[in-house]
């Protein structure tokens, strides 16, 4: 593991990472391979972080989480995202975006009854938004919930939904209103599994083994308990959920560069060209200085994200979008370097650089992509200066 040292980091922090690091060595690198060879969906490497709080740790105890803040969460998954970048997507998915979605707006019921689970692992969790005709623009949605009676009747598509092929329940965004409301007339609700719900799965490029799938919702009935947050004010839900989201794909791709730096260096330390050690090499070491300044600046800029995040500054939002485009900016260009410099090695189908590039490309597009990330920036930025 690259020894972390930073302003942020209390002692607390460092102990936790550990423990992150050797939950992942037993749970998550013995499946790592399996789950993007195979399509493999690690069900028990979940329910193994989860019995042992890492999979939703923003929590309290008392729900089944390690209390830690924003920026212990955002760790942990940098630390997972090692091993698995699909791995640190699926806790990122249960913990982030829907766990913490569900403790922070759900009833009681939904706090005493499925957090803890959720935490657990026992429950898997679904972040359903995106449809196939709004990815970006997802105050144009189209799925609706009508009220009939006293029940709720939500019909409509999602699509690119990770776990949406293994949930158990999915936190899903209905229009409640006309469509020129927009985000003013959008609910999220909690919905269970059921055979109103078909599901078809995707298959991706990169960050296998996570359930991606198209949901289709037929005539679906819940009920106002399920209802999570207030009526028509689900958008708000939604983009609180992205922003945590933001900060988590951040650091997902700072795990990411950090393997893949490491990947390189076994190789750099163990290949010769030349009649000598590619070490020996002065554009070798220069790449590798460019690099670790570049991993290091992704990393202070995602931690104070994090860290602006747990002190509630105002405009926390842009620094996650901030964080989210340029970790992925610079962690793909770091990436990219890796695997120039194993040359074959590293567009090898077998090797972990080759995971690595492919996982990390999905995450200048999930949770918002780069261009979504600019319009935040800017916005705010115009604010900013007036």
């Amino acid at each position: 593991m690259i020894p972390v040292k930073h302003t942020l980091l209390t002692r607390e922090h460092g102990e936790f990472m550990d423990l992150v690091d050797e939950l992942s060595r037993r749970y998550i690198e013995p499946v790592a391979d399996r789950i993007d060879r195979e399509n493999y969906y690690p069900r028990e490497a979940i329910r193994g972080l989860g019995e042992n709080r890492v999979l939703s740790p923003v929590l309290p105890r008392e729900y089944g989480g390690y209390g830690m803040d924003i920026l212990g969460t955002a760790l942990s998954i940098e630390v997972i995202s090692r091993y698995s970048g699909s791995m640190g997507i699926l806790t990122e998915v249960q913990g982030f975006l829907v766990t913490d979605a569900f403790y922070t707006y759900g009833t009681k019921e939904m706090r005493e009854g499925l957090v803890p689970r959720l935490a657990r692992g026992e429950l898997i969790g679904s972040f359903a938004l995106s449809e196939p005709c709004c990815g970006s623009d997802a105050a144009a949605i189209e799925t609706r919930a009508e009220k009939r009676g006293g029940e709720w009747i939500i019909n409509g598509r999602k699509i690119w939904i990770t776990q949406g092929a293994y949930a158990d329940i999915y936190l899903l965004f209905a229009r409640t209103g006309p469509r020129e409301a927009r985000h003013r007339a959008i609910t999220a609700f909690l919905v269970r599994r059921s055979k109103c719900i078909e599901v078809s799965p995707i298959n991706v490029m990169g960050i296998r083994g996570t359930g991606t799938s198209e949901l289709t919702f037929s005539d679906c009935v819940v009920g106002d308990d399920d209802i999570v947050g207030k009526p028509n004010e689900g958008f708000r839900i939604a983009m609180e959920a992205l922003n945590l989201g933001r900060i988590a794909v951040a650091s997902v791709t700072l795990g990411l560069a950090e393997a893949a730096l490491m990947e390189a260096m076994e190789w750099i330390r163990n290949r010769k060209a030349f009649d000598q050690p590619l070490s020996n090499l002065e554009w070798i070491q220069f790449q590798l200085a460019d690099i670790i300044t570049y991993i290091e600046t992704m990393r202070s800029i995602v931690y104070d994200a994090a860290s602006r995040l747990d002190r509630r500054y105002e405009d926390y939002y842009a620094h996650a979008s901030m964080a989210k485009l340029a970790s992925v900016l610079i962690g793909m260009d770091v990436i990219r370097r890796t695997v120039q410099l194993t040359g074959a090695y590293g567009v090898w189908n077998g090797s972990k650089l080759n995971r690595i590039y492919r996982d990390a490309k999905l995450m200048e597009i999930g949770e918002g992509t780069n261009e979504v990330q600019r319009m935040v920036i800017y916005r705010w930025l115009s604010k900013y200066l007036g």
